[in-house]
Protein backbone atom coordinates (compact mmCIF):
# COMPACT_ATOMS: atom_id res chain seq x y z
CA UNK A 1 0.00 0.00 0.00
CA UNK A 2 2.95 2.34 0.54
CA UNK A 3 3.98 1.87 -3.10
CA UNK A 4 0.45 2.82 -4.20
CA UNK A 5 0.49 5.96 -2.08
CA UNK A 6 3.93 7.07 -3.29
CA UNK A 7 3.14 6.46 -6.96
CA UNK A 8 -0.24 8.22 -6.84
CA UNK A 9 1.31 11.18 -5.03
CA UNK A 10 4.07 11.47 -7.63
CA UNK A 11 1.54 11.19 -10.46
CA UNK A 12 -0.61 13.89 -8.88
CA UNK A 13 2.19 16.31 -8.03
CA UNK A 14 4.90 15.82 -10.66
CA UNK A 15 3.88 13.79 -13.73
CA UNK A 16 1.25 14.20 -16.42
CA UNK A 17 1.04 10.45 -17.04
CA UNK A 18 2.41 7.06 -16.08
CA UNK A 19 4.81 6.91 -19.03
CA UNK A 20 6.62 10.06 -17.89
CA UNK A 21 6.89 8.81 -14.32
CA UNK A 22 8.33 5.47 -15.41
CA UNK A 23 10.77 7.10 -17.79
CA UNK A 24 12.00 9.53 -15.14
CA UNK A 25 12.29 6.85 -12.44
CA UNK A 26 13.80 4.40 -14.91
CA UNK A 27 11.40 1.60 -14.09
CA UNK A 28 9.39 -0.64 -16.36
CA UNK A 29 5.78 0.44 -16.76
CA UNK A 30 4.77 -3.23 -17.05
CA UNK A 31 6.60 -4.08 -13.82
CA UNK A 32 4.92 -1.26 -11.89
CA UNK A 33 1.49 -2.11 -13.27
CA UNK A 34 1.98 -5.78 -12.36
CA UNK A 35 3.01 -4.93 -8.80
CA UNK A 36 -0.04 -2.74 -8.27
CA UNK A 37 -2.33 -5.18 -10.07
CA UNK A 38 -1.28 -7.76 -7.48
CA UNK A 39 -3.14 -5.67 -4.88
CA UNK A 40 -6.08 -5.02 -7.24
CA UNK A 41 -5.21 -1.55 -8.51
CA UNK A 42 -4.96 -0.52 -12.13
CA UNK A 43 -3.92 2.70 -13.81
CA UNK A 44 -6.71 5.05 -14.88
CA UNK A 45 -5.33 7.44 -17.49
CA UNK A 46 -8.23 9.89 -17.17
CA UNK A 47 -7.62 10.29 -13.45
CA UNK A 48 -3.84 9.83 -13.79
CA UNK A 49 -3.77 7.53 -10.79
CA UNK A 50 -4.08 3.92 -9.77
CA UNK A 51 -7.58 3.07 -8.61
Amino acid sequence: MILLSVINTKLRDYYQNLDLLCEDLQISKEYLEAKLDAIDFEYDAERNQFV
